[in-house]
Parts: C-alpha cells; sequence; structure tokens
C-alpha cells in the first residue's frame, strides 16, 4: 500500500523557526502532497523553496486551510489563538509551537521521545502544543530517569541563547559586540540591558511571585509533560550571548536511590539523546555542538555529595531545532503515522 501523503501548511514560514521547521520537513521526508506557506501581509509573494520547487507565500488567513491536513504554527501566541481554531474546525490539525495552547487541559503537549502516546489527545480541539524550548531538551533527559527511579524534586539553571528571542536578539547580540570592541557606542532595543559580554537573569515578563514566565513555563510544563503533579520544579532562566543553543544546569532529586553511573548507563540508551561525559578529556556538551543537530546532548553526570539521591547533570540541545521546528515535525510525523 503506497504511503498516504498530506496536505502541509507551515504559519509563520518566514520566520527563523517556520524556515527550520521546512528544512526539518525535507530532511524527515515527511509525506507532503501539497505546501503552502502561509505568513503576514508583508511576506505575500515571497519565495521559499520547498525540495526543489519554489513556492510563493500566501497571507494567512481564516479560509486559509480548506483542504489542509496538518499545520505547523510558528508565527506567536496571538496568531495561534486567532487562527488554530480556524484551521481545526476545518479538520486541518494544528502542531502550534507557541505558548497559546500548552496548559489547556484539553490540547496534548508532546516531546515523542517522551510521551508520544499523549497525541491521541488532539481530537478533543485539533490541537497539539509544543512545549517551551528549554523544556523540551530538559524532559528528554529527565524522562528515562522519572521512569526509573521516579522525580522529587528539580532543580534547573538555563543559559539561553538569543536566538531564542528572534533575529532582531542575534543582530543585537553582532552590533553591540562589534561595537564594543571597536569602542563605539551601543544600544539595548531587544533587551533591557546589554547582552554582549553579559548575562541577564531575565527570560520573558516577571510575574508576582518573582518568576519569570519563562521559569513558571518550565515548572508546569515539567509536570504535564512527565504527567506528574507532586515533582517540585524550581528554575532560574538567564539570556547569555550565544547565537544558537541553549544549556542548562540540572540538579534532580530521585524518590529512590539511584548513582551517576546507572543514570549514565541509562541515558546511554535512551532515545533523543547523546551521553558526552568525559572530563578527563575536556568532553562536556557545549552549545558549538548541539548547533544544527536534533540530539540532546548530556554530560557532567555526577552525584550530589549534598543531599541523598541527588544527581547533576548538564544538558545541551540546538533550541531552534529540537527546542522548536525539529519537535513539531516529529510531532507530525506521530500523528500521521499513527492517527491520521
Amino acid at each position: 500500500m503506497a504511503e498516504r501523503k498530506f496536505n502541509v501548511a507551515v504559519v509563520g514560514a518566514t520566520g527563523a523557526v517556520g524556515n527550520q521547521m521546512i528544512r526539518c520537513l525535507e530532511e524527515a521526508d515527511f509525506p507532503v502532497k501539497s505546501i503552502a506557506f502561509l505568513a503576514s501581509a508583508r511576506s505575500v509573494g515571497r519565495k521559499l523553496r520547498f525540495k526543489g520547487d519554489v513556492v510563493a507565500v500566501q497571507e494567512l488567513k481564516e479560509d486559509s486551510f480548506k483542504g489542509m491536513d496538518i499545520a505547523l504554527f510558528s508565527a506567536g501566541g496571538g496568531t495561534s489563538e486567532r487562527f488554530a481554531p480556524h484551521a481545526a474546525k476545518e479538520g486541518c490539525v494544528v502542531v502550534d509551537n507557541s505558548s497559546a495552547w500548552r496548559m489547556d487541559p484539553d490540547v496534548p503537549l508532546v516531546v515523542p521521545e517522551v510521551n508520544p502516546g499523549a497525541v491521541a489527545g488532539y481530537t478533543k480541539k485539533g490541537i497539539i502544543a509544543n512545549p517551551n524550548c528549554s523544556t523540551i531538551q530538559m524532559v528528554v533527559a529527565l524522562n528515562p530517569i522519572h521512569r526509573q527511579w521516579g522525580l522529587k524534586r528539580v532543580v534547573v539553571s538555563t543559559y539561553q541563547a538569543v536566538s531564542g528571542t528572534g533575529k532582531k536578539a542575534i543582530d543585537e547580540l553582532l552590533d553591540q559586540s562589534r561595537a564594543m570592541l571597536n569602542f563605539l557606542d551601543y544600544e539595548s532595543r531587544v533587551y533591557p540591558h546589554r547582552i554582549a559580554f553579559n548575562c541577564l537573569p531575565h527570560i520573558d515578563v516577571f510575574l508576582e511571585n518573582g518568576y519569570t514566565k519563562e521559569e513558571m513555563k518550565m515548572v508546569n510544563e515539567t509536570r504535564k509533560i512527565l504527567e506528574d503533579d507532586a515533582i517540585a520544579v524550581t528554575a532560574t532562566t538567564v539570556r547569555v550571548p550565544v547565537f544558537y543553543g541553549h544549556s542548562e544546569s540540572v540538579n534532580v532529586e530521585t524518590r529512590r536511590p539511584a548513582s551517576a553511573r546507572e543514570v549514565r548507563a541509562l541515558l546511554e540508551e535512551s532515545p533523543g539523546i547523546k551521553v558526552m561525559d568525559d572530563p578527563a578529556n575536556n568532553v562536556y556538551p557545549l552549545a558549538t555542538d548541539a548547533a544544527g543537530q536534533d540530539l540532546t546532548l548530556v554530560g557532567r553526570i555526577r552525584d550530589d555529595a549534598s543531599v541523598a539521591n541527588g544527581i547533576n547533570l548538564w544538558i545541551v540541545a540546538d533550541n531552534i531545532r529540537k527546542g522548536a521546528a525539529t519537535n513539531t515535525v516529529q510531532i507530525a510525523r506521530v500523528l500521521a503515522d499513527e492517527y491520521l
């Protein structure tokens, strides 16, 4: 029997993540029958390539999804809130990369290496949510540990690349770095403080509890994906002067005794993970190692001598690929193979 092919729409196709989604669809040889690139009116007519063909960008409208089977959204929460229900009404299943639907109890929040079965819940609203980029890489590494020994507590500090904010942030880091190296004045337009040669413990807006929205995303999304509200999670998210690749220092306390040796052996056999853990030879994950690939890199795996059942890990991934575009396409693949 011939493989079924699908009519696919990419919403926000001209953005950094949208462009990467297109590339990931090509690399995965996704069974595409036809493809539509949708964006705001200012991008209409712009030409993008897909598998050697030139495809013109169309304006995103409420009726853009007639005849479409799957839509990959990466155009911001407001756009998703407005247009995803219209797509679903047309029978087009949405895989959304924004934060708009993640905590909706009727919308599955999916990382394919962790909870692929949750995709089945798409039928409630016709929408599947892609988690926050920093959450994705962390739960890929934590899921095997949680299934084997149980997670009691997670403490995470992130070191997040400017590409997570978008092209303007990439340009700002580049421009500020050039200015400082040439003893010139610089401006901070994207971030409240200079990002070049600096670290900002501030991602997204601050909430009344003193945490940022980004930090609470990691708390709430981790519990939802791992299906365990009893896990205690606390996060501090930091923007650093790196272009691509998020890094995380993660300390976990397991419910049952686990050693670093056992954790390392388990992670080496777990899907979507590459263990890089030979500190004697300076082998540990770097943001530059993660750039351009889809694996989650884990290293610095060691016992925490300060608490019983404590393990430290260093987790790195490409935030534009695994943290966004790749995970979205992987969800779409599960949807296409198992449910449509």
